[in-house]
């Protein structure tokens, strides 16, 4: 009798137990390039077999050229979120801020109605107010999307006072900028938001840093996790970086462990 009341407290307790350490989450990743190079290697059906077996159950998409996006918001949208970004070639990585083609490419693609943001784009702080982004800005804040830019510490905060009405998402946190330097500009704008892309000193070794951990629990509603498969290499590695990822959001308390999972994203970015 006594051992079937123990048995039976037992299950009961192990019904109320939360997950266990390595159970994973589903992934909302926000840097996904789906580039020329990558479609000889990789149909896309083979591209969404990948990322689905990282459990990436959604992911923002952006490519050079943007028909690459479009291939795979074709065959999943509900699952791809597309990014318009500016590049028609790599050659336009370096001048398009200035390039008035770009801004004309740029407004015709938009027409399709399909972008929820526009981006991935580099830029420096001297191209900041210069004629093309100040249109892409402009549509940004009229369409309602995100630009998603790759630009240093200076750089964000220069785009966030310029243009006070765009969403940003800043794209690998400044690819170098510290926890308190992100920190610092989350108090002050709350316009934007942050990818994890490539930000591998989050948890050098596995183990989360103390200095990041205090930054997501202070906001746990602004940032996202991203692989970035920037170059066509980069697509072989997904499922590891993946990994890694899931072993130190394990480490968070398991509500902001899910916000940056894949809450945030599919509340910004609500799946048609």
């Amino acid at each position: 009798m006594i051992r079937r009341a123990a048995l039976a407290l037992a299950g009961a307790l192990l019904a109320l137990a939360p997950p266990p350490a390595g159970a994973e989450l589903p992934i909302f990743d926000a840097h996904i390039h789906y580039s020329r190079p990558d479609w000889d290697a990789f149909t896309p059906e083979r591209a969404l077999s990948i990322l689905a077996r990282a459990g990436v159950h959604r992911a923002i998409v952006s490519s050079t050229p943007d028909d690459g996006t479009l291939k795979l918001y074709a065959r999943a949208p509900k699952s791809i979120v597309p990014f318009l970004r500016p590049y028609r070639t790599r050659e336009d990585m370096g001048g398009w801020a200035r390039d008035a083609s770009v801004a004309a490419y740029v407004e015709e693609r938009l027409q399709r109605g399909v972008y929820r943001g526009i981006g991935e784009f580099h830029l420096s702080a001297s191209d900041v107010d210069a004629p093309v982004v100040r249109r892409i800005a402009e549509l940004a804040a009229a369409r309602d999307l995100f630009l998603q830019a790759h630009v240093d510490d200076v750089t964000i905060e220069e785009l966030l006072t310029r243009y006070p009405k765009v969403r940003f998402l800043w794209a690998h946190a400044g690819m170098s900028a510290g926890a308190s330097t992100v920190a610092r500009l989350l108090d002050r704008f709350p316009k934007l938001w942050v990818d994890l892309a490539f930000r591998t000193d989050v948890a050098p070794g596995g183990a989360l840093d103390p200095d990041w951990r205090k930054v997501f629990l202070r906001y746990p509603d602004r940032f996202m996790v991203g692989t970035d498969t920037w170059v066509t290499s980069r697509w072989e590695v997904v499922r590891d970086y993946m990994r890694d990822v899931q072993v130190w959001l394990g480490q968070l308390p398991p509500d902001v462990a899910e916000q940056i999972a894949f809450k945030n994203g599919d509340r910004l970015f609500p799946a048609p």
